[in-house]
């Protein structure tokens, strides 16, 4: 059931990347708008997630993961059928505010399979579990891509229906993994702060660094997934068929470096090793991005920096992951999360 969920949660959450740059051109008055407003709507999109994310997280470690990947299922159903209605640029912006006040399935789902696996293994299940979105981040955004021949909305739409079977396939069929014993007696209201959850977090010597280390990594990878395909029509003018092959490879490139390789370098290297090397493979590959955007837009290029840097953030971002989760107790999977 995990492995469903996981697939078809990040296949929806990515089905709409290849046309999310020509949604927007709808409501722009000129193209040199396009990358300010989809910057705007990734970045509004974030900052309700960072906000609300204690408060789910708590949620989660109080009355278990279900509620929170249910709650979180039904959030992108709208979200994404008020996006694909559109008719203006508020109502983008709202959409992109009630999918990022929501967005509490991955993180539930992670800490899910943390409930259900020994601490010796978590690392080498993430890297599964990050094979698995890779599986919804291969197919997702190539169906979006040919589907945005027929109309640039039907793959938000798609997302919409896809939100809401994850939501039913939870309510009729998911078991709840968080045990009565490891739940949180209380939810504290400093608890919900996201600033003093980071302070907590920092105040703990086993966190610290893996914190730093996190930022470094998730701040370049998400300004490449929010920017992707704005660069990709910019500089180097491919259409959203195009652009969701490409992420689809990217998927690909997941798939075998979280799902194989990293049951063979883990052992061999550790945690510490991997991580290291994986944020050198996504610098290396957001230096030939950075390349395309200013002095070498060629499409091979483009696919060679993308390609390495999934490789590099898949791979740190498994044992990070299997890092912090070992780092903090059971009741505290979903605040990590």
């Amino acid at each position: 059931m995990l492995i469903v969920l996981t697939m078809l949660t990040t296949a929806g959450m990515t089905v709409v990347l290849p046309v999310l740059p020509f949604v927007v051109l709808r409501y722009v008055s000129n193209e040199s708008d396009l990358a300010v407003w989809v910057g705007v709507l990734e970045a509004v999109n974030g900052l309700c997630a960072f906000l609300i994310a204690p408060f789910l997280g708590r949620l989660s470690d109080r009355f278990g993961r279900r509620p929170v990947i249910i709650v979180a299922a039904l959030g992108a159903a709208v979200s994404m059928m008020l996006f694909g209605i559109g008719g203006a640029l508020w109502v983008l912006l709202l959409a992109r505010v009630i999918q990022g006040a929501t967005a509490g399935d991955l993180p539930a789902l992670f800490a899910y399979l943390a409930d259900i696996t020994p601490p010796e293994k978590r690392a080498q299940r993430f890297g599964l579990l990050g094979a698995l979105s890779g599986i919804g981040t291969m197919v997702g955004p190539a169906v979006g891509g040919l589907l945005a021949a027929i109309s640039v909305e039907l793959p938000v739409f798609l997302t919409a229906a896809v939100s809401f079977v994850i939501a039913l396939l939870c309510i009729f069929l998911l078991p709840e993994s968080l045990r009565p014993e490891n739940r949180i007696a209380s939810i504290r209201v400093a608890d919900l702060h996201p600033f003093a959850v980071f302070r907590e977090a920092f105040g703990r010597r086993e966190l610290r660094g893996l914190m730093i280390g996190f930022a470094l990594l998730a701040l370049p990878f998400g300004m490449f997934v929010n920017n992707f395909s704005v660069m990709a029509y910019d500089s180097i003018g491919w259409g959203p068929t195009a652009i969701g092959l490409l992420i689809a490879a990217v998927g690909i490139v997941d798939i075998i470096v979280q799902g194989a390789l990293l049951g063979v370098l883990l052992p061999r290297m550790g945690e510490r090793a991997v991580i290291v090397s994986g944020i050198i493979g996504q610098a290396l590959g957001l230096a030939a991005l950075a390349l395309v955007a200013s002095v070498l837009a060629q499409p091979w290029v483009f696919i060679a920096g993308s390609l390495l840097l999934a490789a590099g953030q898949g791979a740190a971002q498994a044992a990070m992951d299997g890092a912090m989760s070992n780092a903090v107790g059971a009741d505290e999977q979903g605040w990590l999360g």
